[in-house]
Parts: C-alpha cells; structure tokens; sequence
C-alpha cells in the first residue's frame, strides 16, 4: 500500500427492503425511511425502529444532560 493511503471498508448497500433504517427528521418532525429520508443535516439517526426514531430528541435530550452533568462534575461545580 502506498504511503498515506488505507484501507477502507464498507457495507454493501442493498434495496432490499429488509433491515431498513429510519431517522427523525428535524424539519417536518417525523420518523422517515431509507424510501423517502431528507438530507443528513435534518435527520438524526439511523435507527433500527421507528419508535427509536420517534424518541430521539428524547434520547438527545438525556444524553446531553448527562454529559452537562459530567462537565460539571470534572469542573468541580458539584461540590
């Protein structure tokens, strides 16, 4: 291999209909599929569900108080 080129794996992409994907899209606030998923910089996801798309935000919401928690606690503002 040549110097500063690597090797690069990916999935194949399929059609199919099995193991679609879903998001939550954050323009029209709805659960989209693989068939019809607005562009990335409006979607979160993928998801394996469409309930775990649908409670996304939720799940956003949860995580980043989580880490606000954690910045707090690093920074010595729990004391």
């Amino acid at each position: 291999m040549a110097a500063g080129r690597f090797a690069v794996h990916s999935d194949l992409m399929s059609d199919s209909g099995s193991g679609g994907h879903y998001y939550w899209c954050t323009r029209h606030h709805r659960v989209e599929t693989d068939a019809d998923v607005c562009p990335a910089k409006h979607v979160l996801g993928p998801y394996a569900s469409a309930a775990d798309a649908e409670n996304a935000l939720q799940r956003v919401r949860e995580r980043n108080e989580a880490w606000d928690a954690e910045d707090a606690r690093w920074a010595g503002e729990d004391r």
